[in-house]
């Protein structure tokens, strides 16, 4: 129960990568708040309605929606311990192409929504020295890319940046602010790269994204859950403004056909 009395807040915690981080902060004990656009997020809550979560439907680009949102979390809870910036959206598609709209979605959603809420957290975790900010950043951008990618790399990389500013920033606070770079996670995002490379046969992409992994296999929304979980508990009490990788060795590989 490492998390045990930890009040938690995961963007985008409605489906994805973010369902896997609340599964296993409620595991570990923490009381988690899901902030989620999708029209999913209310099956969420029915899923976890044992469990010590709560729920807003909110858009992370409208600063003023999420400052009422903190505010309330503040009134009931009367803290905020973790915040997992997850939201984030990813849609390929050529730069040539790329249409204004898309560009900017990925901008706002993906960076602006981040800093959106991430600043209107921090002042309450300052005020108790103490607070976990992870931010789910990406291999993609920082480390690797592939074509059609260009919007969300570029997003993904500068969320790195974000992290370890504002690390060196909090470090005197007590609150560590680090990030986490998956790779190939089994999820809804990753079905719908699948389905805009492949509309006929989507699954033959995720065979063919396997196969190019050191081990054979996507990462799961609860494995990602559980480094998630270790960054926002005090085992990690000494590491801040570092991006961990989790994506199954897939950027080892001097040479994609060796070792695999």
């Amino acid at each position: 129960m490492k998390l045990n009395g930890k009040v938690a807040v995961v963007t985008g915690g409605a489906m994805g990568n973010g369902l896997g981080i609340v599964k296993v902060f409620l595991k570990y004990g923490a009381d988690v708040i899901i902030i989620d656009y999708s029209d999913k997020l209310q099956d969420t809550l029915n899923l976890f309605k044992n469990y010590n979560v709560i729920g807003y439907k909110a858009d992370i680009r409208d600063k003023e929606k999420i400052k009422d949102i903190v505010m309330d979390i503040i009134n009931k809870k009367g803290k905020i311990d973790i915040l997992v910036n997850n939201a984030g959206i990813a849609k390929l598609q050529s730069f040539v192409d790329m249409s204004d709209d898309i560009r900017d979605k990925h901008f706002d959603i993906n960076i602006n929504g981040t800093w959106n809420i991430t600043q209107l957290v921090v002042p309450y975790m300052i005020e108790r020295k103490y607070g976990k900010i992870i931010n789910l950043s990406s291999v993609t951008g920082p480390m690797v890319a592939d074509t059609g990618e260009v919007a969300y790399a570029t997003t993904k990389a500068a969320l790195l940046g974000f992290t370890k500013s504002l690390a060196i920033e909090l470090v005197r606070d007590n609150i560590n602010v680090n990030a986490i770079m998956p790779g190939y996670i089994m999820t809804p995002m990753v079905e719908g790269i699948a389905n805009d490379s492949d509309p006929k046969n989507p699954q033959s992409v995720i065979e063919g994204i396997a196969k190019g992994i050191p081990m054979g296999r996507l990462g799961t929304i609860e494995e990602l859950g559980e480094l998630t979980a270790f960054l926002a508990s005090d085992e990690s009490s000494y590491i801040t403004g570092q991006g961990i990788v989790i994506d199954g060795g897939s950027t080892l590989p001097e040479t994609k056909s060796v070792g695999i």
